[in-house]
């Protein structure tokens, strides 16, 4: 499973030769193992590195199982660096070859489908999901006290009074109570072990209510939805519900980021929203937060110095007075650089009428 230590990985990794790398659409909704065997020759027919296509073509006919919706895979035989990811999500065919990883399709993987928690919530307990990438990473359950109406023999049942329906329905609300406290100290744990950034909360309207009535404000802000669900659901509605919601949310999210790149940018110049800006504030080390449109390529020039990126070609670096080299996608390179230099990158999966944004740009960290 994909995770963001693999591609901490890829980013880190220095090729003295050049780097293969290959996404493959294996949904077997969408078509049989001989249309993707076929894919694959003609993806690799035109590739003039046979090391590594070699050692492609030989994993495919030996180890690959077919199973899951796509995979993506980097080889650089000359420094005996080869890795496979099988994920559960559809990805586009691509592949390139370049002196470092080809990590931008990664990049979107993990910021639209990446780290998502769910709590099942009744009054006696929970049941917790952890998934990633469109797979069930994780899932744990806790049971507490049963909740149900109890009888003091030989006690009044005269509202008010002790053993009464005032005392039952008090004994009631705190065993509720310690369940509640039980299931949220556990849900602490379970989603600080699986790396969770955003939550759902599932169950009936009350118990969601009552749920997050009591979270702390550390798990309040990660809450991205609420859904109406059985205790009794099975791990593959949960899943469809999830992927369900996550939609919603991240049009949601793309929606508020463009208007922050776009005031930033118009205000407080915290924003740039062009090529060839959004690279030279990668350059400088200012982007808190690279804003791309999924699929958008550029070509670009690199400085054979200080490795400067830009969208013009100039007759030397601005920086070191170095010459230029042309790129065939200076999108990736910027993708690289923020996301090495500990900056976030997300990644537009829908199309919105922005005035002002065209594919690229970035929020400034100063």
């Amino acid at each position: 499973m994909l995770t963001e230590t693999n591609l901490k990985e890829l980013l880190g990794f220095k090729a003295h030769n050049q780097v293969l790398s290959l996404y493959l659409n294996t949904d077997p909704t969408q078509g049989s193992s001989d249309v993707y065997r076929s894919n694959l020759r003609a993806m690799l027919k035109d590739i003039n590195a046979p090391s590594d296509v070699e050692a492609v073509e030989n994993y495919f006919k030996t180890e690959f199982d077919w199973s899951g919706r796509s995979v993506a895979l980097f080889s650089c035989a000359t420094d005996d660096f080869f890795r496979v990811y099988t994920l559960a999500i559809p990805i586009r065919n691509q592949v390139v070859v370049s002196d470092q990883p080809y990590v931008k399709p990664l990049a979107s993987l993990l910021d639209f489908y990446g780290a998502y928690g769910v709590i099942l919530v009744d009054k006696q307990g929970a049941r917790l999901f952890s998934f990633h990438l469109g797979e069930l990473k994780e899932q744990e359950g806790i049971l507490g006290e049963s909740v149900k109406h109890t009888k003091h023999g030989g006690a009044s049942t005269k509202p008010g009074s002790r053993g009464g329906i005032a005392g039952q329905t008090r004994y009631e609300d705190e065993v509720t109570d310690r369940n509640m406290r039980d299931v949220i100290d556990f849900a602490s744990r379970f989603f600080a072990d699986n790396n969770v950034r955003r939550v759902l909360l599932g169950g009936t309207d009350d118990n969601i209510a009552l749920l997050r009535s009591q979270l702390p404000k550390s798990w309040q802000s990660l809450v991205v939805g609420t859904f109406p669900m059985s205790m009794t659901a099975s791990k593959l509605e949960v899943l469809e519900k999830v992927m369900q919601i996550g939609e919603q949310v991240e049009l949601q999210k793309e929606e508020q980021l463009l208007k922050k790149l776009v005031t930033g940018a118009a205000k407080d110049q915290k924003g740039v929203l062009n090529l060839d800006d959004t690279l030279v504030a990668v350059h400088d080390g200012k982007v808190q937060v690279l804003v791309i449109q999924e699929g958008y390529r550029a070509k670009g020039y690199r400085c054979q110095g200080c490795g400067y990126v830009t969208a013009h070609q100039l007759p030397e670096c601005q920086y070191c007075g170095s010459q230029f080299e042309q790129i065939p996608d200076a999108v990736e390179l910027a993708v690289h650089s923020v996301l090495q230099a500990g900056g976030e990158v997300d990644v537009l999966h829908h199309r919105h009428d922005v005035k002002g944004f065209d594919n690229i740009g970035a929020i400034l960290r100063y």
